[in-house]
């Protein structure tokens, strides 16, 4: 056992799959205990904030400030305040105005600014841009430029008794250290569309995801290592019934059935435990071919029928003198049916037919959602890719382990 474990970790493949599928564990167990909470706690009241750090504006107004005057600042405020829209229906506004835009990049802030300020009047009437909401559009977009290049201060006032009165003035050269502000909130992968924090839901999700990929790989591999020995072994009349079962099962294509029996169950009665145990259930045909395959080599071997005449029972035959050969193919059969429930349970999810929705989320469940409310379409790239990157490395540490015990456990792979 200990030569076999040596051999094991000493296979690049294995221990590159095993390294990567840890740290996806360890994360799951472990920054729950640095940010712990409901992972589906909605903290946003929009969709879709993205990346970044949010610092509270109303604990950053009175905060004491430091002055710092920087060359580049007035410049970053504009380049920050116009869009790329907005810098196309500047250009739009000028051409309609037959001014000289030729050259003119929406890139170049400066030439765009200074040709804005050059001929840009409340009064003109744009041909084809003269509607009431255009004009308004554009003197709201004009007194933006002129407010963040010209106003010095801004004046924070409260209502006191129906007046206001003057709380704080903010200057262009205040800043403020973020470790002063009261609430600060970071947020490296943004929120959902739900507005929960996605980092702290995706770990959790992995976690729920790897727990019902494994709960389903013991049960397909259980099953399938019980009916495969039984039917290698035995023969007969058993291993009719266990294979005309099983082709049964081959012909209809398991996802089909999943499908129906998922949808069977309702959708109150389908936790994360019970969504495993069906995949398990429905996932265990080849493993019982394959299993059969082997024990049928093995069940006529001398070590096999010196066991027989020496009088040992089935189960001391089948545990001692068969499993032990067939273990390692066991093993690689139990990871691969790991990595399939995991890929089950996301194909069913976004379907609609995975794990209950108000309870724990799962990586299934996490790009059902962003798909229904569209983010592959409005750009909100954090609510979908890092998902389908995670399920990519799951799969691929799952399946890089079990290339490497392969190539320690079959001779025609060894270098």
């Amino acid at each position: 056992m200990k030569n076999t474990l040596k051999q094991v970790f000493h296979s690049p493949r294995f221990v590159m799959g095993f390294t990567i599928f840890m740290i996806i564990l360890l994360a799951a167990f472990i920054y729950p205990l640095f940010n712990p909470g409901n992972p589906l706690e909605m903290i946003g009241l929009g969709t879709f904030a993205k990346p970044g750090t949010y610092v509270s504006l109303y604990d950053g107004v009175g905060t004491e400030t430091r002055t710092f005057k920087l060359p580049d600042a007035d410049q970053n405020r504009v380049d920050k305040l116009l869009k790329p829209e907005d810098r196309v229906s500047m250009i739009g506004w000028l051409s309609a105005m037959e001014v000289d835009v030729e050259g003119l990049s929406i890139d170049d802030t400066d030439a765009l600014l200074a040709k804005w300020k050059a001929n840009y009047s409340a009064e003109a009437r744009a041909p084809g841009l003269s509607t009431k909401a255009q004009r308004n559009y554009f003197e709201r977009l004009n007194k933006s430029i002129l407010g963040a290049a010209s106003a010095e201060q801004l004046v924070v006032a409260e209502k006191v008794e129906g007046e206001l009165q003057e709380k704080a003035t903010i200057v262009k050269t205040d800043y403020v250290n973020i470790s002063d502000v009261a609430n600060v909130k970071n947020l490296p992968l943004g929120t959902d569309n739900f507005g929960r924090d996605m980092l702290k839901e995706l770990i959790s999700a992995c976690g729920t995801s790897i727990m019902i990929g494994l709960i389903a790989g013991s049960v397909a591999t259980f099953i399938g290592l019980l009916l495969g020995l039984l039917a290698g072994y035995l023969g007969g009349l058993l291993d009719d019934i266990i294979m005309f079962v099983t082709n049964v099962f081959t012909v209809i294509p398991g996802f089909v059935l999943l499908i129906l029996i998922s949808y069977s169950i309702g959708q109150d009665q389908r936790g994360a435990t019970t969504v495993a145990v069906v995949i398990g259930f429905t996932s265990w045909v080849w493993t019982t071919r394959s299993v059969r395959s082997q024990v049928i080599s093995l069940r006529n071997r001398d070590h096999v029928n010196l066991s027989k005449l020496s009088g040992h029972s089935l189960p001391r035959i089948i545990m001692t003198d068969i499993l032990p050969y067939i273990a390692s193919y066991v093993v690689m059969a139990f990871i691969l049916q790991v990595s399939s429930g995991i890929l089950a349970e996301a194909s069913l999810s976004l379907l609609g037919l995975g794990p209950k929705t108000t309870e724990i989320p799962t990586l299934g469940l996490m790009m059902n959602w962003s798909m229904m409310y569209s983010a592959h379409l409005n750009g909100s790239w954090w609510a979908y890719f890092p998902i389908i990157l995670v399920i990519a490395l799951i799969s691929f540490s799952l399946n890089l382990m079990n290339t490497g015990l392969d190539q320690v456990f079959n001779p025609t792979l060894r270098d």
